[in-house]
């Protein structure tokens, strides 16, 4: 019995080497294969562009259960071919899981689905789990301003090209200059900050509303005298006392607060590209957004699922008109430099 049983286990040794030998070159094809599928998925992707190069038109997203807000936002995103020129230079990540808590690779993906697909919309499901992984919870409502800063940081945050990121900088860092002077002794401080949106005040400090756009980013640049619990403390004269604070933003200022050539100033001048629009109420409310296609000169509407082109009234209807459009208000403003650097 012990010979027969050590005969056995000699003619499965050979058998065994051979069982491993086939799986290890099947795992090398494998790995061929998979790295054959991603870089061909990659040179696809290359080739996208935006979503407003569409031939049949734009393409909207299904709502998937309070998605409205996320919808609107990725619109606004995809629809910029300034934006989808940088997410379509990404590094694409090397394994499956990587790839699908990947946001700037699952955007591409998405963007490549609106523009390879022929029906009118599309769900951005892969997209809204890898989102969800990263704390951006569904079936909620979604404060526009604040998911559209998550949404950046988390782009921002996963792009490995060090190049792409500045791009991505540029294109929508506001860059903001704070003055600080003492009423006392008149010493200045100046620190260089950046921003992505500007919290525009809607009333002034005697509660008066603010008629015009105009209007808000004039006041929301205008000095303001630092008293009570907000004096700063002064490194020059030892002393805490009020500040005057002014932020100094090219296309706001006026020439004694700006220092700047003719070329820059060239510069200053911006353009609405989208509107993110609320009706509602704060508790339950919906979100969609008016899209200029950049490359057609054309506005659309982004409802979830229906897409729409419409004209610039309707556009502008989202302001000071509450008994239309289902009494939507305009509340994010997208605005792009007409003549860039």
């Amino acid at each position: 019995m012990g010979q027969n049983s050590g005969r056995q286990e000699r003619s499965k040794k050979p058998e065994l080497a051979l069982s491993k030998s086939m799986e290890a070159e099947a795992e090398v094809q494998s790995n061929k294969d998979e790295a054959k599928d991603l870089k061909a998925k990659e040179q696809r992707l290359t080739s996208v562009f935006g979503v407003a190069d569409l031939k049949n038109g734009a393409i909207g997203l299904y709502n998937l259960g309070q998605s409205c807000c996320l919808n609107s936002l990725l619109q606004v995103f995809l629809m910029n071919i300034h934006f989808t020129g940088i997410l379509r230079r990404i590094t694409v990540p090397p394994c499956a899981v990587q790839r699908r808590s990947n946001v700037p690779y699952q955007m591409l993906l998405l963007l490549e689905k609106m523009q390879c697909g022929k029906r009118k919309a599309v769900r951005p499901i892969e997209l809204a789990c890898c989102l969800s992984a990263h704390r951006v919870q569904l079936f909620v409502q979604h404060d526009a301003a604040q998911l559209f800063l998550h949404l950046w940081n988390l782009i921002k945050k996963q792009m490995k090209k060090l190049e792409l990121v500045e791009e991505l900088s540029d294109l929508y860092t506001i860059c903001i200059q704070e003055h600080l002077a003492c009423q006392n002794c008149s010493f200045e401080i100046k620190n260089n900050s950046s921003m992505l949106t500007l919290p525009l005040p809607v009333l002034d400090s005697n509660s008066h509303r603010l008629k015009t756009l105009e209007d808000c980013v004039q006041y929301f640049f205008h000095p303001e005298e630092l008293t009570g619990p907000n004096m700063c403390f002064c490194q020059q004269c030892g002393r805490k006392t009020p500040f005057l604070q002014d932020l100094d933003f090219n296309g706001v200022l006026t020439e004694n607060q700006c220092q700047a050539d003719e070329n820059e100033k060239a510069t200053w001048q911006y353009e609405l590209f989208a509107v993110v629009a609320h009706s509602g109420s704060t508790s339950c409310g919906h979100y969609c957004a008016y899209i200029q296609s950049l490359t057609e000169c054309k506005w659309y509407c982004f409802n979830d699922s229906e897409v729409c082109q419409v004209s610039w009234d309707d556009v502008k209807c989202t302001y000071g008109h509450s008994n239309l459009h289902w009494g939507e208000t305009a509340y994010l403003l997208i605005y792009m430099r007409k003549h860039p650097q």
